[in-house]
């Protein structure tokens, strides 16, 4: 039995050799040995010779309505070794292109291969651009071309364009040598060609369309103060080496869609009239769009750009797009202008994003949901007290770390101000959550008929009740993957339900009370980061509360004796009650978006109970045996350590204050004063109480409304308290930071 078994594994050993040997070799074969339906077909290229190309002059294609001189699929030798066959090149097309003809003749390279310099600026027609010199030159259509340039030059005064020599030339009047363009009359077709030399279309005008798609530039490429009058495509375009659009000018459409820069990008000064787009995009090295103006739609979006991205003084005209756009170091947007909002969904800042002294213009904001941003890794920086104003985000859910870490790298910044205007959007947009929480259907438990009741079909509500049978749903997405909700049902009926847990009795009543709580704070605090606003509402309940005490002690009675204040004590009672009423008015209104909401809050609040508590006093009768008397006494005991305003106008009446409490005087021009210290004490507790009640003569719906008040003079303090905890730097580093 022994030798039976070592004789199966002697034989099975040499068969497990050979079986892992042939793995081996099939994975070698596979992976580094290309059958030959695996190797992309590479065009038959035509080596370009005189003959071929006078050839080709001679005989020029129409390509979508145009003439076109046809070098596809050629190999052009331009190197100075081959100097002969170069000048000839040059001259023979210089000959076509530049004829004065009415019908402008392109240029097709598509799919050739190009070696040596290729100087593109030689084949244009050479011309002075003031005005006397272009008309017998060009067609009319060419004319409003150049024309159309001028009105560039004219209108971007502020900017670089007008230190080129064209526009120089445009707005002046004299024919130089600088003031010359090489005007390149025809298309210009450079689908798929590889430039193994450098490229030179250094201030060039293009009238007809420029065609680059998937074109391989392997040195540098020079399109410096270009002008591109109808459309430009360097889609799926590789610059291998440094590429130079510096002061250029795009009149149409500019596509350089999933383009590869592999060095750096030189865009500065450019102006684009028409839609940019660089989506897909990878800039390896610096992008550099200093000074660029953007007249049409700018679209970024899924771009990645792994250096150092410069838009300083840019001047965005137009939706700007950056969605899941990659920053991976430095993006600067130092006094660039913005006119409507940027668009960053799902944008990565990795290192840092310069928005110092940029401009937004009204309705002009930075949109971020789900960006993907560390605070603790990278920065965001801005003028205090305005960047956080700038960032918006338009739903919490979803959104909750991006607000975080917001918040957080402008407190580390000790850029209070605008952390609390993040901290304010944060809760408010937290406020409708919950509020949609509590007031829309929830999918996962909604009834049949609730269901039917939002626009679902039976068939459709009965679908949703069986899949939640088995599993609830968790994003509001999963409902498509039911067959019978279709998209555009869901589109319309997405905002009138949530997707939640099912909530219990108890978690219900929670969650109301923290709705209630929660609109409290941002009516009259902004959620502790407005002190001002805080302020604003202190001194509207000071002033409304002293009015009250003022009638409570004042006004006793109208029958059958008349016991009133004198016309002048009630003007100065009257007056500064309205005057104290304004400057609270002013700051609520300043400072909270919803003022009208907070007034009535604050009505809520401090009017019903002490209303009804007055409308009771004078019902029940303003009557006992000091009627002559004040209710309130003042302590003149620790007069000389009083720092509130009832030291100006009472004086005590004796001398040395033997005795302690002293009854309020009328006869005191001053004395309706008292009545805004005793309203300031109770709801502050500030100093020590100069004014008390008459314990042996208070009825006690007077003590109720004083005891009311400070009630709320104890949610007022910490309000304040917690307010100046956000909002006094110091506070924030010990409370914020980790």
């Amino acid at each position: 039995m022994y030798n039976y078994q070592l004789s199966i594994t002697n034989y099975q050993l040499p068969t497990t050799k050979i079986f892992k040997i042939c793995t081996l070799l099939i994975l070698f074969i596979l992976i580094f040995i290309q059958p030959a339906w695996a190797v992309e077909p590479q065009p038959q290229r035509t080596v370009l010779t005189l003959e071929l190309l006078q050839e080709r002059i001679a005989s020029p294609i129409v390509n979508e309505g145009s003439l076109t001189v046809d070098l596809r699929e050629m190999e052009i030798d331009l190197q100075p070794e081959n100097k002969e066959f170069r000048d000839n090149f040059y001259k023979l097309l210089q000959d076509e292109l530049q004829k004065n003809g009415t019908k402008p003749v392109g240029l097709d390279l598509s799919n050739s291969i190009i070696e040596g310099d290729f100087i593109g600026s030689d084949l244009g027609l050479r011309t002075p651009l003031y005005a006397q010199a272009i008309a017998p030159i060009f067609t009319e259509t060419e004319q409003n071309q150049l024309e159309l340039l001028r009105e560039v030059c004219l209108q971007s005064l502020a900017y670089s364009v007008p230190n080129s020599r064209d526009c120089r030339s445009l707005l002046g009047k004299d024919s130089t040598i600088s003031a010359q363009i090489s005007v390149f009359r025809g298309s210009l077709i450079f689908k798929q060609t590889r430039f193994k030399g450098k490229l030179e279309f250094n201030h060039t005008f293009f009238l007809q369309p420029v065609e680059a798609e998937a074109a391989i530039f392997n040195d540098i490429t020079n399109f410096k103060q270009s002008r591109f009058g109808r459309r430009v495509s360097f889609a799926n375009a590789n610059f291998r080496n440094q590429v130079n659009f510096v002061g250029s000018v795009f009149f149409d459409e500019a596509n350089f869609k999933e383009t590869q820069f592999k060095k750096n990008a030189e865009f500065k000064n450019t102006t684009f009239e028409d839609t940019a787009n660089f989506s897909d995009a990878i800039f390896e090295q610096l992008a550099n769009f200093t000074r660029a103006r953007w007249e049409g739609t700018t679209i970024f979006s899924q771009v990645h750009f792994l250096q150092q991205t410069q838009f300083t003084k840019a001047n965005f005209q137009e939706l700007i797009f950056f969605q899941e756009t990659n920053f991976t170091q430095s993006v600067i947007f130092r006094e660039a202008q913005f006119n409507l909002p940027v668009n960053m969904r799902g944008a990565s800042i990795l290192n840092q994003a310069d928005f110092s002294d940029a401009v937004f213009a009204k309705g002009a904001y930075l949109n971020v949901p789900s960006l993907i941003f560390n605070s603790d890794k990278a920065k965001i920086l801005g003028n205090p007290g305005e960047i956080g104003f700038m960032l918006r985000v338009p739903r919490f859910s979803g959104n909750q770390n991006v607000l975080r870490n917001l918040i957080q790298n402008f407190r580390q910044l000790q850029q209070i101000s605008d952390a609390n205007e993040l901290e304010y959007s944060k809760q408010r947009l937290y406020l409708n959550y919950l509020t949609r929480r509590l007031v829309n259907a929830n999918i996962n438990d909604a009834s049949q008929k609730r269901l039917i009741d939002l626009g679902f079909s039976k068939i459709q509500a009965e679908a949703i009740i069986k899949r939640r049978q088995t599993e609830p749903f968790q994003v509001k997405n999963e409902l498509l993957t039911l067959a019978d909700i279709d998209e555009e049902i869901f589109t319309q009926l997405a905002s009138r339900f949530v997707v939640a847990q099912t909530l219990t009795p108890v978690k219900w009543l929670l969650q109301i009370w923290e709705w209630f709580a929660l609109s409290l704070l941002l009516l009259l605090s902004g959620y502790g980061t407005n002190f001002y606003l805080v302020f604003g509402v202190g001194i509207i309940a000071i002033a409304f509360f002293s009015l009250l005490f003022w009638l409570v002690d004042r006004f006793r009675r109208l029958h059958p004796n008349r016991i009133v204040p004198t016309a002048y004590e009630t003007t100065w009672m009257l007056g500064s009650f309205f005057i104290s009423m304004l400057f609270g008015l002013i700051a609520i209104f300043r400072n909270t978006p919803q003022p009208l909401l907070t007034l009535a809050c604050m009505t809520v609040i401090i009017i019903p109970l002490p209303a009804f508590l007055l409308f009771r006093l004078y019902r029940e009768g303003r009557y006992h045996d000091l009627m002559e008397t004040s209710y309130f006494t003042e302590d003149g005991t620790f007069r000389q350590l009083r720092l509130l305003i009832g030291r100006l106008p009472v004086i005590p009446r004796y001398e040395l204050f033997r005795d302690r409490y002293l009854p309020l005087l009328w006869n005191r021009r001053w004395n309706w004063l008292n009545y805004y210290d005793f309203s300031l004490n109770n709801l502050l507790k500030l100093g020590f109480n100069d004014v008390r009640l008459r314990d042996e003569h208070l009825p006690g719906i007077i003590s109720t409304l004083a005891w009311y008040q400070w009630s709320l003079g104890i949610l007022y303090i910490t309000l304040v308290l917690w307010t100046l905890s956000r909002t006094i730097p110091g506070l924030n580093l010990l409370i914020y930071l980790k």
